[in-house]
């Protein structure tokens, strides 16, 4: 294990890079995890590490899954506690991080039955996170992500508690393309909205091959994702609110499509 004490180095600049670029992370296929919790979560996923980065602090203290990180690692490095500062993007760093490879589309395979959600250009990472938290733990089969923000930003990482190093991922160019492609395997696809003609989400009938779009944050869905669609549903609403948070309407939508 190499120890890296000296800022300028050149391996943490890049990692600092990759912290903060998602133009870098697309081009060198690479992206960062922080923290133990996310960072020991990669032991239990697909993706593999490049570098292990870890301070003697933490090495003591996550002694047996810091071992483990050292087996599945192409390197290690120890750093100082003023580097984990520095590459840092939380108040209280653990000195705990990996620098893994972006898996590429073609290592998801969207199951030819199952429920799936889909993003429509969702620009805010906690939202993200947020849903694949909650896609996992429900049990839906997988999120395909059209646009937006970008999956691999630490605060989608974050937010998602590791939910997006588990559940099966996709991000396409073309999220009509997507979909036209899973109506051609028998998939039915439905929309998120709150056209006055759509149906109440809690009495849609959904297919076992189902995917539901959720809209972006402040338009809702492309028109021309929306003509995608064979059914559109609506949350009612009762209260006086006029919408909902992108999170917590993919969570109620997520729950009916399971129900």
């Amino acid at each position: 294990m190499e120890k890296i004490t000296g800022k300028n180095n050149d391996l943490i600049k890049n990692v600092k890079k990759l912290l903060s670029s998602s133009k870098q992370r697309r081009e060198q296929g690479l992206f960062v995890l922080e923290g133990a919790r996310l960072v020991f979560d990669v032991l239990n996923s697909l993706y593999k590490v490049k570098y292990f980065l870890i301070t003697d602090t933490a090495l003591k203290k996550f002694r047996l899954s810091a071992d483990e990180m050292i087996n599945v690692s192409e390197s290690t490095y120890i750093i100082s506690d003023e580097l984990a500062q520095k590459l840092s993007e939380t108040k209280t760093p653990q000195g705990v991080f990996a620098v893994c490879y972006i898996k590429s589309a073609d290592d998801f395979i969207v199951n030819k039955k199952g429920r799936l959600i889909a993003l429509d250009n969702l620009q805010d990472p906690g939202n993200i996170g947020t849903i694949a938290r909650t896609a996992e733990a429900l049990g839906i089969d997988g999120i395909i992500v059209g646009g937006g923000c970008d999956i691999y930003n630490p605060k989608v990482l974050r937010a998602s508690m590791g939910s997006m190093l588990r559940i099966n991922v996709i991000e396409v160019g073309n999220l009509v393309d997507e979909l036209s492609e899973l109506k051609s395997k028998g998939y039915t696809v439905y929309g998120t909205s709150p056209d006055s003609n759509a149906v109440p989400v809690n009495k849609a009938e959904f297919s076992y091959s189902s995917v539901c779009v959720i809209g972006n944050e402040a338009n809702g869905m492309s028109d021309e994702v929306k003509n995608s669609c064979n059914v559109l549903v609506t949350i009612p609403m009762l209260g006086r609110a006029e919408s909902l948070n992108a999170a917590a309407a993919a969570s109620i939508t997520m729950w009916e499509m399971l129900r």
